[in-house]
Parts: structure tokens; sequence; C-alpha cells
């Protein structure tokens, strides 16, 4: 049962979150938007593809600001709860510090389990409309995928490469496709001066074609100007897009993940730091919920203005950590689980220090 303060200050810990939400994510639509309207205007985009944009750029940016929202917003209301001297009056009553701390781990639970479904499933899907507008008119013309040299492992026994790849065509040159027995030999080997997908047969087009089976110690040699065929993969299988793993929910993305890791993929860490950072996210706000406690519990001269300063350099400090760690998992082999744990385990520790401190 939640007493009266409890009431009170989960309360205040709820709608300072929301305020803020509600205050900067409009800033945050207004500042994009006038920059990046002359693209927008020069590429022609549509007002309907322009909202709908929107629509996304708010929940993807919001879930990727609701720690350091989170954060400030406690920071905020703690403060001035501190400088009314109310903390001193609830403390001063006998209720101890840890007792005191209950409405702030509710409120904390509620956000996680909100931040939990968003970024689970919300996000993925906004991630898909954000990213393709954003490639298609205020990136257009920058990759948003390795284009060139190839290699992909269907399966076991099966490989395809192609040197380069045309998206916007679903065209790749110089094919080459490999399938070997169980016992590592060569069964056959299909390669064409391009490979095109046929939308209107739904089938793959082979220029130049000429596959070579191996039969015993021959080789049989079929060559044509141009064949129309059907195979196992999708021609987006070829590259996915830099961003694929954002665009996956829970459930998608484990499968998409072990896929990948069939295939041999070259960036799968970047991939596996995406699910790691999924299930890292609900944790932070436990952890910045105690910080801002801690630092914006006790009066001090400078008023909240201190807190805030200090509330901001540590929120600054935890982004630098959380992407030094992410890059260095995605570009160095870096292992992706501890490139999530080390900032959150600094960042725990240091949540226990001011806690204790604040508690004296």
């Amino acid at each position: 049962m939640l007493s009266i303060i409890d009431k009170y200050i989960l309360k205040r810990y709820l709608v300072t979150f929301t305020v803020m939400l509600l205050l900067f994510i409009p800033i945050g639509i207004m500042a994009n938007l006038a920059e990046q309207i002359g693209k927008m205007i020069d590429n022609e985009a549509p007002l309907n593809e322009i909202l709908w944009y929107y629509l996304d750029f708010t929940i993807y940016i919001g879930s990727l600001l609701f720690p350091i929202f989170l954060f400030l917003s406690v920071i905020f209301f703690t403060s001035k709860l501190a400088n009314n001297t109310e903390i001193v009056a609830i403390l001063s009553s006998g209720i101890s510090f840890n007792r005191f701390l209950r409405p702030y781990f509710i409120g904390a639970t509620i956000i996680a389990i909100l931040m939990f479904f968003m970024t689970m499933f919300i996000v993925p899907q906004a991630s898909v409309g954000f990213n393709e507008f954003k490639y298609k008119y205020l990136k257009k013309g920058k990759k948003d995928r390795v284009t060139t040299n190839i290699f992909n492992q269907l399966n076991e026994t099966d490989f395809i490469y192609v040197s380069s790849f045309d998206p916007a065509r679903k065209k790749g040159n110089n094919f080459t496709y490999e399938r070997f027995t169980d016992k590592n030999k060569l069964d056959f080997k299909i390669s064409a001066g391009n490979i095109r997908w046929v939308d209107k047969d739904s089938t793959y087009r082979l220029t130049s074609y000429r596959k070579r089976k191996i039969v015993g110690d021959s080789a049989i040699i079929e060559s044509k100007r141009r064949l129309d065929t059907l195979f196992a993969f999708k021609i987006d299988d070829l590259t996915p897009v830099s961003y694929v793993a954002e665009t996956k929910n829970l459930y998608e993305l484990d499968k998409f993940i072990e896929n990948q890791k069939r295939k041999g993929a070259s960036n799968i860490n970047a991939y596996i730091l995406v699910k790691y950072k999924r299930w890292a996210l609900p944790l932070a706000a436990f952890i910045l919920t105690i910080i801002a406690v801690a630092v914006s519990s006790i009066k001090r001269r400078g008023g909240m203005g201190i807190n805030l300063a200090f509330g901001i350099l540590i929120a600054f400090i935890y982004i630098f950590f959380d992407k030094v760690f992410g890059t260095l998992a995605e570009q160095s082999g870096f292992s992706p689980l501890l490139a999530v744990i080390i900032p959150n385990v600094i960042f725990g520790i240091l949540a226990f220090y001011l806690l204790q401190n604040a508690k004296r």
C-alpha cells in the first residue's frame, strides 16, 4: 500500500518526466525541420511522407533520449523538494533514506517497463520509416549499406558473391554461386556477368550465364546468354541495410542474428550490440534514478542550477562511455556484451558511492 508521501513523490516523478518529454520533443522536431527543410524541398518529399517521418522521428529519438530525460526530470523535481526543505521534513519524521527511495524505484520500474516495450516492439517499426525517409530524401545518394565485394554464406554448403550491388536497381555484378558437398568438394559453380531481380516475373535474370557441374573427375559446362531462374535467397540478402537490426522486434532480432551468424556475416557484432543495448536500457532507468536522487537530495548553496549542471555533466559522460564502447564493439572485435556491461557497471558503482554519501 502506497502512503501519501509515496503517491506525492511518484506523481512528481511521472508528471515531471512526461512534461520533459512534451517540452523537448517538439523542440527537437522544430530543430530538425529547420535543418532539413531545404533538403526536403530540393528532393520533393511529399507532405504525407514528411508527416509520417516526424511521427517516426518522435518515437525513434524519444526512445534514445528516454534515459537522459528521466535523469534530468528526477534531478529537477528532487532539487525542488530539497530547496523547499521537504526532504528534511520527510527524513525528520522518522522515515529512513532507503524508505524515502521507495517511490523512486516504483517510478523507475514503470519507466523501465515502458522503455522495454517501446524498444522491443514499437521503436523497430518506427525505425523503418525514419531511416527509409532519411536515406531517400535527407541523405539522397549516400549509401545505406555495403555495396562492393559482398560475400554471403547461405547455409553450410552454399556461398554467393557479387563484386558490386545496386539496391535501387536490385542488380549485382560479377555474380558467383558455389555449392559444396558434405565432403567440402565443389558440387557446382554458377557465374554470371550480372544478376538482377525481375519484380514482374518474380525471378532472377542472369546474363552471360555459365554453370560448371563437377561429375567425378570431369566437369559439365553449361552456358547461356541469358537465363531466368529461381534461387532460395532474397535479393536484399546480398547486403542488408546498415540499420537492419534496428528494424527488428524482440523475436525477429534473435532469428536475424542467428541467421547472420550462420552466414558468417562480418558485421555481426553490430547486430548483437543492438540486442544487448535494448536489454540494458531498462537497467539504466534504475542506475540513473539512483544517481539523480543522490545528487539532488542535498540542499546546496547554488540551488537547482548546481544540481542540473552536475547532472548534465554526468549525462554527457554516460553518453560518451556508451558511444566509445559501442564503437569498439562494432569496429575492433570488442565483445558487444562487455561494451554494454562496462558503462553500466561503472555508473552502477558511481550510483552506489553517491547514494552512500547522500545517506551520510
